[in-house]
């Protein structure tokens, strides 16, 4: 990263004589006297050099070469980011990914990647890779019942969709489809997880329950299917007397192709007809995502889902798979779980439990129950790699990867130089319509709107707590009792009987007035919360933080946040969205008040009964990143302008019903409805909800935002605006092709991110005898590494084992015990051998790391006998 300089130094000694021969003359020390003979500053210490003098002093000149390292000034003053520009370019193909790596066509291919190219970017000598453990594929079912009263969806039925796990041998596909590159997955908790550590002997009896029987899901579904009404005829099965045709959509791009043949062969075995639907995800996208799941025009869809951050609390594991409160899709507006189900899921999500024995509670109930409801058969948790080459250097998240990770844009540049262009190559480019309150989920959309965006808080890429970005400091004032802990300086954590919301805090919304109503006028009584959340934004917030169009940020940017999140579900609303209503009745669910304490320098309390095991993941910043992207306030003032007048509609439910576009900000007709809102707004110096932002914004402000907008959108054709180190300067979503350049309005200087250390994960093996005899003790070695060498047992937080036997059920369980830095000793007594029944049993251990969130997990078997 900095050039090497060689600097030619003079050194004239002046000496008496220089003796190459031992002699009797006394020694004597001379000091050497440096001359540089270019003008390149060294900085160096004198040195002394003992020579033998034995006669008239002579003068010698001694030459040396010094290597000096030159610094250059941009690595420390350069602000935005460290490239000129990224360009993102399409490539489905990960084989032709790895090929374009080699070739230099291409210097990172951001998704991650298993199989053959896998392998080829291992081997190659100029690829280097990262590992990534938080992606996860699913078999996602269509639940609906099928409006047409002639057709069947069989999988409207939850027993047949509970009987698809044993149809599907995981195994096969990790060890064989993956090449050893995933492990089989069997409930909603992430690999890539504190949780599944916490719950490991919890997740074990699930995979047993649902292991692979092929014959056992046949006699289920056919019991399942009979009572529905089918027949099976011909060996296939039949309804109203046409056989049943399951449409099944299969991503082609990875290595769910494979895994979607494989299903599709083994429904076939089942009786059933299969049409299988080949496409990449931009073009099955409509299907799953918009269509009306009761029009059965598909049955079933392979899935993945990509971790953004190590997930520490697995709050959203139930509530974003089962209920229908977070994702404003259609299919999941029929999520409707049993009872005990759904409250677990919204706790777990808000973190309102009152203690960690009610937590665990909690998941040991949602656990099975999620499984049973299964509106998804999960498959595999992929352990792959995202490959780069040699010369480039980024920051990757130990579950998110690249394309997941929160930082990426802030670290990615290239080792030797500052400055140049990269090309990054993504499976998809602008997969989905960009909006911030209904647009596109896919990670392939959401890496570049991270990559160009900002936040208050950004999560450890290694251990997924929270720190500091655009906040300075934080506080937190919590209900004593509640088990959370604080491992930071930034925030400052503290305990109080109760934690009361004042009167003037705001905690409602009068939609037909637009205006905030204070917790005096909603509640009839003082109410209290978990927690009261501080955050303090820097003095110099609104002079050096400015969206992408110029424009300075505000407060009044903070506030659109808060309104949004109320009005857009509220019927009293010009721009209600029936789709949007549970996304607003889970928030109202825990949010108690918020109050501006201070507007210059910024300062937002909130009341809230959502908490955190950590304080750091507890911080309410109300930055504004909505669920899909940023927005400043006048951009989002033109969306919600045009879905009020009928131009679009923010989510694809409502967009549906009316028969109208969702809202892209960055291409397609959506361009030309904010165009004509832009001049309106702009003639009437346009304030959205007047009552209440029209205290924060004036006319001129509103005029003088409208003019930088309209500016970036002539120069770059868009309206998508945030406040990250780079902004989205070229869209060309025919050519698949993003491009991102620097944004050197930045506040922060390139070099702010560039500390973070490689993660240090437990690599677990563990060796013991092959043969134990029932009845005697029996002694495992588990070996534990990291980096190449012995994981220090002082960063160990604890390693645990399961002991299951033969019939997989769970026989003994314990904690190992400590030998040696990397050794741990696991022994089981002879009254835990002497319980196991004579076949092969196994053997696991669950190291918990204190450096890096996501458990290391080993397994072993071995066979008892008398």
């Amino acid at each position: 990263m900095s050039k090497k300089v060689w600097t030619l130094l003079a050194l004239f000694v002046l000496v008496g004589a220089v003796v190459l021969t031992a002699c009797s003359g006394g020694q004597t020390v001379v000091e050497v006297t440096r001359v540089v003979t270019e003008t390149e500053v060294v900085e160096q210490e004198p040195e002394v050099v003992e020579v033998q003098v034995t006669s008239a002093p002579v003068e010698v000149e001694v030459t040396r070469v010094v290597e000096v390292e030159a610094v250059n000034e941009e690595e420390t003053t350069r602000k935005g980011g460290w490239l000129d520009t990224i360009v993102i370019i399409q490539e489905p193909d990960a084989n032709a990914a790895v090929a374009r790596l080699e070739a230099g066509d291409m210097q990172m291919y951001a998704d991650d990647i298993g199989g053959e190219a896998a392998l080829q970017a291992v081997a190659s000598e100029n690829i280097e890779t990262r590992t990534q453990y938080g992606l996860f594929d699913e078999l996602l079912f269509n639940i609906g019942t099928c409006a047409d009263a002639t057709m069947l969806n069989p999988f409207a039925n939850q027993t047949i969709r509970q009987a698809m796990n044993f149809a599907m041998d995981r195994n096969y596909i990790a060890q064989e489809l993956y090449q050893g590159l995933a492990v089989p997955k069997y409930t909603t908790i992430a690999e890539a997880s504190a949780d599944r550590a916490r719950f490991a002997k919890e997740i074990r009896l699930e995979e047993a329950k649902w292991a692979y029987d092929l014959e056992k899901a046949r006699g289920i579904i056919t019991t399942e299917m009979e009572g529905m009404g089918a027949t099976m005829d011909g060996g296939v099965w039949s309804f109203d007397g046409k056989p049943i045709n399951i449409v099944f959509l299969i991503r082609n791009e990875d290595t769910r192709l494979l895994i979607g043949g494989y299903v599709a062969t083994q429904l076939e075995d089942l009786g059933f007809q299969v049409e299988r639907v080949e496409r990449r995800s931009a073009e099955l996208s409509p299907l799953w995502i918009e269509s009306d799941p009761t029009a059965c025009s598909w049955h079933l869809y392979t899935g993945a889902w990509s971790q953004t951050a190590i997930d520490r609390e697995s709050n959203s594991s139930f509530e974003q798979y089962y209920t229908n409160r977070l994702l404003p899709w259609p299919l999941w507006a029929l999520y409707a779980p049993v009872p005990e189900l759904d409250e677990a899921a919204q706790i777990i999500y808000n973190g309102s439990f009152e203690s960690l024995d009610q937590r665990n509670e909690l998941f040991r109930a949602a656990i099975p129950l999620a499984n049973e409801y299964a509106t998804r058969d999960w498959i595999t948790s992929r352990t792959t790699v995202v490959p780069f080459r040699n010369e480039v250097s980024v920051t990757t998240d130990l579950a998110g990867g690249v394309s997941g990770a929160q930082m990426w844009a802030k670290t990615i540049r290239y080792e030797d130089k500052v400055g140049g262009s990269m090309n990054i190559g993504l499976p998809s480019v602008f997969t989905e319509p960009w909006n911030p309150i209904g647009g596109s989920n896919w990670v392939f959309d959401m890496m570049v709107i991270r990559g160009v965006g900002d936040a208050g808080l950004y999560p450890n890429p290694n251990t997924g707590l929270a720190f500091p970005n655009r906040i300075e400091r934080a506080e937190l004032t919590v209900r004593e009792g509640y088990p959370m802990a604080v491992s930071s300086d930034w925030v400052t954590l503290a305990f109080e009987p109760e934690v009361t919301v004042p009167d003037d805090a705001w905690a409602g919304w009068d939609a037909t007035n637009q205006v905030f109503l204070t917790a005096a006028e909603v509640y009839t009584e003082t109410q209290t919360a978990l927690l009261k959340s501080t955050v303090y934004y820097p003095a110099d917030l609104y002079t050096t933080v400015t969206w992408h169009d110029g424009s300075p940020i505000s407060v009044a940017d903070f506030i659109m946040g808060m309104i949004t999140a109320f009005d857009l579900g509220d019927p009293a609303s010009a721009n209600y969205d029936e789709s949007l209503v549970p996304n607003r009745e889970q928030f109202l669910a825990a949010f108690r008040g918020v109050r501006i304490a201070s507007v210059d320098p910024l300062v937002i309390e909130t009341w809230t009964e959502a908490g955190s095991l950590d304080a750091e993941n507890a911080v309410i910043s109300w930055w504004p990143n909505y669920d899909y992207g940023d927005a400043a306030w006048h951009n989002m003032a033109l969306m919600l302008r045009g879905d009020a007048n009928g131009g679009f509609a923010f989510t694809p439910d409502k967009a549906t019903a009316a028969e109208i576009e969702r809202i892209n900000l960055v291409a397609g007709p959506s361009l030309e409805v904010m165009a004509g809102e832009l001049i309106s707004a702009t003639a009437e110096a346009y304030v959205p909800y007047a009552p209440t932002l029209g205290q924060y914004v004036t006319a001129e402000d509103a005029t003088a935002r409208y003019t930088n907008l309209a500016e970036f959108a002539r120069r770059y054709g868009h309206y998508y605006i945030s406040t990250g180190s780079y902004f989205l300067s070229g869209v060309f979503p025919v050519e698949g092709q993003a491009v991102m350049s620097n944004y050197a309005a930045h506040p922060d200087f390139a070099n702010r991110f560039a500390g973070f250390s490689a993660p240090a994960f437990p690599v677990t093996e563990i060796d013991g005898p092959a043969r134990v005899t029932i009845g005697q003790e029996a002694a495992f070695d588990v070996f534990i590494d990291v980096f190449d060498g012995p994981y220090a047992a002082a960063d160990m937080e604890a390693v645990n084992y399961l002991v299951f036997g033969a019939d997989g059920s769970l026989v003994a369980e314990g904690t190992a015990e400590g030998v040696e830095d990397g050794v741990w000793r696991v022994v089981l007594g002879a009254d835990v051998t002497g319980g196991l029944a004579e076949g092969a049993n196994r053997l696991d251990v669950v190291v918990v790391s204190k450096l890096v969130a996501i458990p290391g997990l080993a397994s072993y078997e071995f066979v008892t006998a008398p």
